[in-house]
């Protein structure tokens, strides 16, 4: 059983991935809902191994993206949301933004396949 967390989890992070390249931030709602049904779990873990995954992958893409610019944009954006200026807070933010629209992404598929099987 938990071979399939381990699956769903790196399947998420691998499709976000590819799916960031074309598609817009909803790419990870899709990569979710597809690991989702190709390695389902059952109940609220689907959700927390979806949020986990996307957290991680949107926080460290954001990071990434901001450190080669210096974090100059981060930092602006940090200022102009009511972060006072933080960007790691930023960051944080981000990722679970990204992480609760995926989590309820894989929720869906869970739910799909629980009415396939009735």
């Amino acid at each position: 059983m938990k071979s399939q967390y381990v699956k769903n989890f790196a399947s998420t992070i691998i499709i976000a991935f590819v799916l960031s390249f074309l598609l817009p931030w909803w790419g990870v709602m899709l990569a979710a809902f597809i690991s989702s049904l190709i390695f389902p779990i059952k109940n609220w873990a689907t959700f927390i191994v979806a949020f986990i995954a996307i957290f991680i992958f949107w926080t460290l893409y954001a990071f990434i993206l901001s450190a080669s610019n210096d974090f100059i944009l981060a930092k602006k954006i940090a200022i102009l949301l009511p972060l006072k200026g933080y960007t790691s807070l930023l960051f944080i933010v981000t990722g679970s933004i990204g992480g609760i629209s995926a989590g309820f992404a894989a929720l869906l598929a869970n739910q799909l396949c629980l009415l396939k099987k009735r």
